[in-house]
């Protein structure tokens, strides 16, 4: 689908309206005939950032979608890999600085990388670009890249890192495939992280036994961070990573192996963490965001996760004990593929559909006349 006709058929659209448990929503296609997206920022004046697997960065605003912006490096698209995540700087009103995610061809085969940029004024290309964190191994599989960003109150960047599909890797300390790893701005390593001496592990390691953590979120409320991951077959989990905690794959497990065989040791072990919350049978999490928006205050400190595997949005809340309940699924089958959630300033939900024919969908609160 060209990008002109695709803008049409994301404004010809008409809304979707959708009665959840607590509210009925209104969800619209902001723009139609992405291929795999994967990520969505928004831009200071409301304009969308959003990255495609196969390797482009495009704006969309007022519905349409711009031609691939300029500048992106080398990318190695294959499988589960590709371009991934974006975020903005804080400081992007600015510095037009960004940061983003990517799988990357390299001695020993593919790895996960995290990139530096600089957004031109006229939102056409990057400049300035910079590798800041490449994975010290590289392999030759296609699964498992991860992989998110979530920026700390201090700048400092927190990314998600898969197991590669090599699920020993993630119980390796001087690895990074499966891990959560904590980096200044400029990739240099924080001084408070739990191993930056390198020892008894690698210096930018902040917690590992992660097996495909491709959600990862702050609360805005009190700063704890957030992981929804990948489990095998069951034992999706949701994760609050600490550090140098260690999260327990594949030694621990609520899930089994593809084949239906038992995968380590069992549910627990010390020394070991336990999930907060897990799902069984799997949902294929794409992604987490914590709940604080204005405009479902009925949501507020809710997770929201995005689930490929059902194509739905899984809402779960916290107890005063910390118990966390999965409360409804919504839009089960509706749109496809859920891959991203974001929400906006204004408090919506802003979703992308992991499709050939993806989207970027806005989740709002309906008033009496949709």
């Amino acid at each position: 689908m060209g990008l002109a006709i695709a803008a049409e058929a994301a404004a010809s659209e008409a809304p979707t309206t959708v009665k959840t448990q607590d509210v009925t929503v209104k969800v619209e296609t902001i723009a139609s005939g992405l291929e795999h997206p994967w990520a969505v920022a928004v831009l200071p004046d409301g304009g969308y950032l959003v990255t495609e697997r196969p390797g482009r960065m495009r704006l969309v605003r007022d519905g349409k979608i711009s031609p691939p912006i300029a500048g992106l490096p080398p990318i190695a698209a294959r499988g589960q890999g590709g371009l991934l995540d974006v975020e903005l700087d804080p400081g992007f009103a600015a510095s037009r600085t960004l940061y983003f995610t990517a799988s990357i061809a390299g001695k020993g085969g593919f790895g996960t990388a995290v990139f530096r940029a600089v957004l031109s004024s006229e939102e056409t290309k990057l400049s300035d670009v910079r590798r800041i964190f490449l994975m010290h191994r590289l392999s030759t599989g296609a699964l498992q890249f991860g992989s998110r960003i979530a920026i700390a109150r201090d700048g400092s960047l927190f990314v998600s890192l898969g197991d590669r599909y090599e699920m020993n890797r993630a119980q390796d300390f001087h690895d990074d495939a499966g891990s959560i790893i904590h980096i200044n701005a400029d990739g240099s390593i924080p001084a408070d992280n739990p191993f930056a001496d390198g020892v008894k592990a690698l210096p930018e390691i902040w917690s590992k036994g992660h097996r495909n953590p491709q959600g990862i979120a702050f609360d805005a409320a009190d700063g704890r961070l957030y992981t929804a991951e990948h489990g095998a077959r069951g034992g999706d989990e949701i994760n609050a990573p600490e550090a140098g905690k260690n999260y327990g794959w594949p030694v621990i497990t609520y899930g089994r192996d593809y084949s239906g065989a038992e995968i380590g040791v069992g549910t627990a072990k010390k020394g070991m963490e336990q999930p907060l919350f897990y799902w069984d049978p799997s949902i294929a999490p794409g992604a987490i965001a914590v709940y604080r928006g204005r405009m479902f205050p009925e949501w507020n400190g809710d997770f929201i996760v995005t689930a490929l595997k059902f194509a739905l949005v899984s809402r779960l809340s916290r107890g005063t004990d910390g118990k966390i309940t999965e409360r409804e699924r919504m839009f089960d089958g509706e749109f496809g593929r859920l891959r991203d959630v974001v929400v906006a300033p204004d408090g919506a939900l802003l979703i992308t559909t992991d499709e050939d024919d993806g989207a970027l969908l806005r989740v709002s609160r309906a008033s009496p006349g949709d």
